[in-house]
């Protein structure tokens, strides 16, 4: 990849997410700048149908198919991002099957704007995170793949699951779409209408409490798995992690009211993490003892333990 491809990259991604670039760098060069060039290509495409008020529908599916034909290398690229993502994929030999499952996901968003399930979401996420996951997994290289891949997958479904939750009164108001499972609003008798009016609610308010333990019980099925990642990936993996995570400590403290102000982290919170999480894994080189003892993330209890957690989740 050439620097002023990965220099483009780069720009995208420190404009449009902050929090995965300060992760992002504490990669080795070799992950660092290939992670550049694949954030970019994701906001490219989400950004086809995220920021199109007033694009038709059928000018939206133009340029994805555009995007797509470019990714998979069947007509010659026409940004820099693009072609650096191409020569990625065949260096990395990410399959033509993972970048059209993304471009899927992308596509759905522009006539879903609802989710009856979680299922039903779990299916998008599908596209959406665990190909990011499988892709991130590829450009590390680590030494056993097929046993860190169901791992990454869970993690990128429990950050974009964080994403969902941080970003409601944000996906309503500017996107008319809501990504909590209508199956979760119906068991706590929460009305759609009530949600697309921004009203909170101690109803409202378990929601999100239940949606938060359901995402945070895949973070520690993530986190299990980063001890197969290459271990200078293995740090900024856990920040991330760390950082994502961090905003479930502020949806708490603002009594899981997400309709009234967006969940955000300033600038000191994100370096107090960081210096945090660098300090103890200065100590302890095991990622899921740094994150029980950092993130904002509760230990899951005892009889939840399963085969999936690896070694087990540490109690506090």
């Amino acid at each position: 990849m050439q620097q002023d491809h990965i220099d483009a990259g780069k720009a995208i991604q420190k404009r449009t997410g902050k929090t995965f670039y300060l992760a992002t760098r504490f990669l080795p060069e070799r992950v660092r700048n290939a992670t550049h060039v694949l954030y970019a290509f994701f906001r490219i495409a989400d950004e086809i149908v995220d920021d199109a008020a007033d694009v038709p529908p059928a000018d939206q599916r133009a340029k994805l198919e555009s995007l797509r034909a470019q990714a998979l290398g069947r007509t010659d690229p026409d940004d820099p991002v693009l072609e650096a993502f191409r020569e990625l994929c065949d260096r990395y030999g990410i399959a033509d099957e993972e970048i059209e499952t993304f471009l899927d996901a992308m596509e759905s968003d522009i006539d879903t704007e609802r989710y009856d399930t979680y299922a039903d979401l779990e299916e998008y996420m599908r596209g959406s995170a665990a190909s990011v996951g499988v892709m991130m997994t590829a450009i590390m290289e680590p030494d056993d793949p097929e046993t860190a891949l169901p791992h990454a997958v869970k993690l990128g479904k429990a950050f974009q699951m964080t994403n969902f939750l941080r970003d409601v009164r944000e996906d309503v108001l500017e996107r008319d779409r809501i990504y909590l499972p209508q199956e979760t609003l119906r068991a706590h008798d929460v009305p759609e209408s009530q949600v697309e009016t921004l009203e909170y609610s101690e109803s409202f308010r378990d929601v999100i409490a239940e949606e938060l333990h359901r995402t945070e019980e895949l973070y520690w099925e993530g986190i299990a798995g980063i001890r197969y990642l290459p271990k200078d990936c293995q740090l900024p993996v856990l920040l991330a992690a760390v950082l994502y995570a961090e905003h479930h400590a502020v949806i708490r403290a603002q009594d899981y009211d997400v309709l009234s102000t967006e969940p955000s982290l300033s600038t000191t919170r994100k370096l107090w993490c960081l210096a945090r999480t660098r300090w103890h894994w200065h100590w302890s080189h095991d990622p899921k003892s740094v994150f029980d003892r950092v993130s904002a993330i509760p230990a899951l209890e005892p009889d939840r333990r399963s085969s999936e957690h690896g070694d087990g989740v540490p109690t506090r």
